[in-house]
């Protein structure tokens, strides 16, 4: 695989995991349990809308077809979309949500972490400036996985089936394929798998203080970065691009 298709499709999934993510978290506006973590849920989005942009936008530039990030973001279909499968699985109750937040943002500050060494100037900077923000991310999901966790019996079985229903996307985060092989061959990022053992002990440590069991992980669900998604996808994108789609070209 030649350097160029890698990096382009690189930054796609870059992009595409914190754009999906944050039109999820954007569902929560004005529904969060109380006013402060409503507004932490909004601004985590804003947060990974800024990150997509930037990484969308680079994208445009490698591909050089004149896209540019709201092109890529507006006018894919979703096979043409290269997210993990876990960031576009349902919001649920908010346990189920911040299991989620949990996991993608542990993980993502490991790889954000490698990026800011990253032997591409643009997608060292974009993490550097990102990284400040993933570790808020990561630190207040850590602390809602705990408070639920080791609070009711209630708030415990939540955060537990929360869980039960993330596990099997996790192991598609550490998946490495051409893609991943090509850009950490060229020093651009690192090699997912790398990412395995500080997640694990990340994890391991968040558990213990929420008095949480840790249960084997089921059969991995794998495919997202080939464009193979689940169906909430579907329904996510469509209600996310329907306005760009039903007027092209419209400005503000």
């Amino acid at each position: 695989m030649d350097i160029k298709t890698a990096l382009f499709d690189y930054l796609l999934r870059l992009g595409d995991d914190s754009l999906i993510l944050a039109q999820r978290l954007s569902a929560w506006c004005g529904h969060g349990p109380m006013l402060e973590v409503d507004l932490s849920m909004s601004n985590i989005g804003l947060d990974l809308i800024g990150q997509a942009a930037l990484f969308l936008g680079y994208a445009g530039e490698v591909e050089g077809k004149g896209r540019d990030a709201d092109k890529l973001a507006f006018h894919r279909d979703a096979l043409r979309f290269r997210n993990c499968l876990l960031v576009e699985q349902p919001n649920g109750d908010f346990a189920q949500t911040i299991a989620r937040q949990y996991v993608f943002s542990t993980w993502q500050r490991l790889l954000f972490q490698g990026l800011v060494k990253s032997g591409d100037p643009r997608i060292a900077e974009i993490a550097a400036k990102a990284l400040k923000e993933i570790d808020y991310h990561a630190d207040w999901s850590a602390e809602w996985v705990v408070r639920l966790g080791d609070g009711t019996a209630e708030s415990r079985d939540r955060m537990i089936a929360g869980f039960a229903w993330m596990w099997r996307f996790v192991d598609e985060l550490f998946q490495v394929d051409d893609v991943d092989a090509a850009i950490a061959k060229a020093g651009i990022g690192p090699s997912r798998a790398s990412l395995r053992a500080g997640f694990d002990a990340a994890l391991k440590k968040t558990f213990d203080a929420a008095t949480l069991p840790l249960m084997p992980y089921p059969a991995a669900v794998l495919g997202g970065r080939q464009g193979h998604h689940s169906e909430h996808l579907g329904h996510l994108l469509a209600e996310m691009q329907f306005l760009p789609r039903a007027y092209p070209g419209a400005t503000w």
